[in-house]
Parts: C-alpha cells; structure tokens; sequence
C-alpha cells in the first residue's frame, strides 16, 4: 500500500506544515545579529570577498564557512526578510527526517520503524531550537550532510563501491564545513559496522577465506584503517575549532573541572529527561552547582543503562549501538571543554538523539515480534507519541517569534544573566528604556562583576544623558579584558563627551585592535580628532576607515566635504575630494543630491567655478523637489559663494556625531 519513496516524502511535506507558522517569525537578538543582522559582510550576499572571508578566519568563535556562505545566499534571494532563512531551515529539517527515514530502511529494510524513528527526529520539540532559530542553521545543515555520509558510506559497505566511499567522504568533508559536530562520524560509522551493517557477523561467517583477515583484531584494525580519512579531517576539524573558540572558552579558572565533569553526567540524563518529557524547554539552561544527589542519580542511570545495553548486546545488538550513538555524538558539546554559559543547549540533541530513537524502536519492534499481542499496544503508542510531539512542538514554537517572547519565557523556567540581558535589549529595540534597564539590573544582581550587565546598564545610562555615572559603569565593565569591542567604542564616547579625550582614543585604540577589519574604531577616532580640531589626523583615520569599508557611502560623502572645505589648510586636498565625489556619484547616480554638492565643493576648492555652479544649481532643484528646507539654505548659501568664484569654507568639529552602540 505505501511505498517508502511515499513515506519519505509524507514525512517530509507533514514537517514542513507543522514548522510552517515559523516563516512569519523575527530574527532574535542572541547570535542572529552576529550571523545576520549585524553582519555587514554576510547582508553583501554572496561575493568573492565574502567567500574568502568565510574560509579565511573564525567569526563569531567558529569556523564554519559553508554556513556562512548559506546566510550569504539568504541575503542575496530575501534580503532582510526573515521569513526566508525560517523556511530555508524547515526546509533543511524536512529534507533531514526524509534522509533519515531513507538511511534507517537502507540499513534495516524495516520500513515502518524506519519511519516512526524518522517522524519521531522530525517532530519532537526538543528539535525545535535547532529548526526556529535561524543561528542555528548550522545544525541543521550540518546534519543534512551527516546524514547524505551515511547514505554513501551504507552504500558502499553494501556494494564496494569505491565511488560511493568518495561521496561519503566528499559529504563529510561539508558536514565539517557546516558545524565542527560531526567530527564524531567515523564512530558512529564504526557502530553501523557492527550493527545492522553486521560486518563483524559477516567476517566470522567467511573467517576461512583467504581474503578475510585472520584474527578478529586484525579486522577490527582494517575497518579502522579504512576511515583514516575520516579521522584525519576529524583530527583537523577539532584543531581549527579549538582555535577558533579559544576566546569563547571558559578556562579552568572559570569553570572548574570538576564541575564540568559533574555537568557532563547531569547534562546526559538531562538530554534523556527531556527527551521523554519534553516540558518548561528555553533556548538557554544556565550552569551552575550541581547537588550530591543528582550526580549520584546520573551516575547510577548511565552505568544502568550501560551495563544493560552491553549484556544484550548479542540478541539486541541495536540498544548497544543506539546508546553509544548518544554518548558519542555529544562529546564535542557534553561541556567537558566548556564554551559558553550553559549547562546544555536542545540544539545540542538534534543528531545524538537519533541513537535513543533507534535503540527505543527497534527494542519495541523486536518485543513486538516476540510478543504478538503488543503489535496493536505497540502501535497505538506509537501514533499517540507522534501526535504528543506534534502538540508539543506547536506549542514551542511561538515561544521563537520574537526576542521578547523567547527570552520572557526562558525567564520563567530558569533566571539567567544571558536571558534578563537579551530580554532587555529587545524591549530596548521597541523603545521601553524604562523596561529594559530594569532587566539589566536583575541581570547586575546575578552577576555584579558581568561586563554585559554593567555595560547595558551604562548604555541605558548614556541614553539618557547621565554620563558621570555611565562612564563608572563602562569601568566596571571593562575591568576584565573584554572581547566585546562595542563596551570599548562606547566607553570611549562617553569619555568623549566628558571631555577625556586621551582615555577616550585609548578606549578607541583597544576597539581597533580587537577588531582590525572594523571600520567603526577608525571612525570614532577621526570625530575625535575633528572635535579637538585636529583634522590632518582625523583624516588619516577616515582614509582607513574607507580602505576597511569601502561600500560605506556616508563616510566617504564626509571624507569629501572635509578635504573640500576644511578651514584648516593643511586638511584641505581638492583633487583627492573630487576623485571621491566622482566615485560617489558613479555608485549612486547623477540624482543625488549630497553627491552632486560634494563634488560642487571639491570643484570651487580646485578654482573650477563654473562646474560647480552647474553642480551645485542642479542639487539645489534636486533638492527642492525632495528634500528638507535646511539642507536647501546651506546648498543655497553655497551657490552664492560659487558664483562669487568663492571657494566654501566650515567648521567640522562637531559635524560628526556617532551613536551609541549596543554592548553585544
């Protein structure tokens, strides 16, 4: 009656309906700004420069480049609209519970357990973190080439063929290129070998042919060695990850060991609790002191649940393979190497959980066949489990439509420093300053020594003009080194404002090193300067500034209009003025105003009257057409002085005033 091409393609049109509600969600404010929102290289869409940035270096403490170029794509089909990136996740996760339902019937040729395991994966809320956030891209797409290397790797155990062991290496290659989980494959390969692939069974039955290998460890060592690709890149994605989280790692000092060890134990049940009763889920469980009692428990469950699998693993060599699939699988992020402030994350289960569901199922299947009358048991539960996710996970969902939702009810399971932070902001981002500091606050009496609670609470403070107190507060923020380059710029702005300047170019200074391919420190150093009226050195800033950002219109407008009109003479350079002038108004078009009259200035600087009278006659129409009475005087003004063959001349010590900028 049903076909598995028709189930796998049910399952993954049924997955795609029940995530549909997520395309009309928002980005959040934890690391959608560092992937999209906030990322000026990835919003250019897909570029050369842009590739190479991606392979180049590790941003927002990973290295994930092929993740990188899919938000790259992203903004080149939807731009900002985050609906896209919402459906090209569901997208991904359909395409996953459709792959892995394909894997399972490949490995087993049980296609009903095949496909309860693949609707399982595809809909328990558990896996709803990894689908909602659009950060999380990673995860799902990284699982979608894990899975295409199992495909290929089952393939070619079953037909020795070497092409399909090139796909399987070839997708895994891109797995590692999407999110440094999968490193734990090669394993998991392993395990397959053993079971259903069977290849150990396989190799005893045959132990007299002469192409077999004569010991037992002799061939163990061979299907080892056959992966040693595998474990190369493996080896090589767990350097570059390290390095490339190094600042995102919490030192022993931070994070003692024996509490991450203690964590790890909690975490694994923790993983398995949610698992089986999947209630109160938030996108951020915080670390702390783990009880005598529930390290105990951990203990006694895992060595249970351990030493059952392995006396059974002859007659149910699944429950020993399902469960080590678990445990291996969440090595990387168990927090034995502790990065981040959380004690577990939902996005870690997406994979690993794949080993209980198959260990789960077939043990039932197996109880089933032994035992007729639990078929019909058996099934039913099996249809109420599945319609039990489906409820759940459409209740999680709209927790994930904005930041203020996900990080009020993250607020009411567990408080965290992270969650009153991001809750902030977002009411922050609706203008609820009021709302937002209280947030921070509650966030400062966690943690009073936390760079970001003091940091957003002198944000808030420097909003409102309080910039005495906001400048002790950025203090306190930045006693510890911090990698949060934005407490550097503010601080100094705020240093600024008081009149500090030698602090505040210090603070600067810091910014830029912290981030060399920043524009915005080379930009807040050059309105420092011109506010002492130091322009000479202020140009050197903005000149690299350009150099660091060259699409950055507004910069270069300023640029312009400085060498053009600087009542300093050392500051003023006319024919570089005009060259950016030219530059502007070939990338926005003859119909621009402000461009039109850079160049007018850069041409009267250069004794070239008449072009600029033309110039600056045809900014003024544009102008009175669409734009404010303000900039029409002054450009009115202008003209007066071209056509008294008068260069223009002004003050630009406080022309340029920047913003303040949130801490994260």
């Amino acid at each position: 009656m049903f076909r598995p091409r028709s189930i796998g393609l049910l399952l993954a049109l049924v997955t795609l309906l029940v995530y549909l509600p997520a395309t009309s969600y928002q980005f959040i404010n934890f690391d959608d700004r560092d992937y999209v929102t906030a990322n000026p290289v990835v919003q250019k869409g897909l570029t050369w420069a842009g590739v190479k940035w991606a392979f180049e270096g590790a941003h927002a403490s990973n290295w994930h480049p092929l993740t990188w170029l899919s938000h790259m794509a992203d903004c080149d089909l939807f731009h900002l609209n985050p609906g896209g990136p919402h459906l090209v996740n569901i997208l991904f996760h359909s395409f996953n519970a459709a792959l892995l339902f394909v894997l399972i019937f490949r490995l087993t040729e049980k296609m009903w357990a095949a496909a309860f395991i693949a609707a399982l994966f595809a809909w328990h809320p558990l896996h709803v973190e990894s689908v909602a956030w659009i950060s999380e891209r990673k995860d799902v797409l990284s699982t979608f080439f894990a899975l295409l290397t199992l495909l290929s790797y089952t393939r070619y155990v079953k037909e020795n063929s070497l092409r399909s062991y090139g796909f399987s290496l070839v997708f895994f290659v891109l797995a590692l290129l999407s999110k440094p989980m999968p490193v734990t494959l090669p394993v998991v390969m392993l395990l397959l070998d053993y079971w259903p692939l069977n290849r150990f069974e396989v190799y005893k039955a045959n132990k007299t042919t002469k192409d077999i290998p004569p010991s037992t460890f002799k061939f163990l060592r061979s299907i080892i060695w056959e992966k040693w690709p595998f474990f190369l890149l493996t080896g090589a994605s767990a350097i570059i990850t390290c390095l490339a989280q190094r600042n995102a790692l919490n030192t022993l000092t931070n994070v003692p060991l024996f509490l991450r060890m203690e964590n790890a134990l909690t975490a694994y049940v923790g993983y398995l609790w949610k698992m089986i009763w999947p209630v109160d889920l938030i996108i951020m469980y915080p670390l702390q002191n783990i009880v005598w009692q529930s390290i105990a428990s951990s203990i006694i469950i895992l060595s249970g649940v351990s030493i059952i699998v392995w006396r059974e693993r002859k007659c149910c060599p699944w429950m020993i393979v399902g469960w080590l699939w678990f445990l291996v699988t969440l090595v990387p992020v168990i927090g034995l190497v502790q990065v981040g402030s959380q004690a577990m994350a939902d996005r870690y289960s997406y994979f690993p959980l794949i080993g209980i569901f198959l260990a789960i199922t077939f043990s039932a299947q197996a109880l089933a066949e032994r035992f007729r009358y639990l078929k019909a048991w058996f099934m039913s539960a099996a249809v109420l489990i599945l319609g039990v996710c489906v409820l759940l996970t459409e209740k999680q969902l709209p927790h994930w439509r904005d930041s203020e939702s996900l990080f009020s009810h993250a607020l009411t399971v567990a408080r965290s420093e992270v969650a009153y932070i991001c809750l902030g902001e977002a009411l922050h981002d609706k203008n609820r300053d009021s709302e937002a500091m209280t947030q921070y606050i509650l966030a400062w009496r966690l943690s009073p020594e936390s760079e970001l609670a003091n940091g957003n609470i002198a944000f808030i403070l420097n909003i409102i003009g309080n910039n005495e107190l906001a400048a002790n507060y950025y203090k306190k923020a930045l006693q510890k080194k911090s990698q949060y380059t934005a407490l550097y710029k503010n601080y100094g702005m705020v240093l600024q404002k008081l009149g500090h300047y030698e602090e505040a170019a210090s603070q600067f200074a810091t910014a830029a090193q912290l981030d060399a391919t920043s524009a915005d420190p080379q930009i807040l150093m050059g309105g420092l300067f011109l506010e002492q009226g130091r322009e000479v050195e202020a140009l050197i800033h903005f000149r690299r500034a350009m150099q660091l950002d060259p699409g950055n219109l507004e910069i270069a407008m300023f640029a312009a209009n400085l060498l053009a009109a600087a009542e300093n003479p050392l500051a003023r350079n006319g024919a570089e003025a005009r060259v950016l002038a030219e530059n502007l108004i070939k990338r926005t078009g003859d119909q621009q105003p402000a461009a039109l009259d850079a160049l007018a200035m850069a041409n009267a600087e250069l004794g070239r009257f008449d072009e600029a009278v033309q110039l600056e006659q045809k900014a003024v129409s544009l102008i009175q057409t669409n734009g404010s009475q303000e900039d029409l005087a002054v450009m009115q003004k202008r003209l007066e002085f071209y056509q008294q063959h008068k260069p223009w001349r002004e003050s630009f010590k406080k022309t340029l005033q920047p913003e303040n900028l949130n801490p994260k």
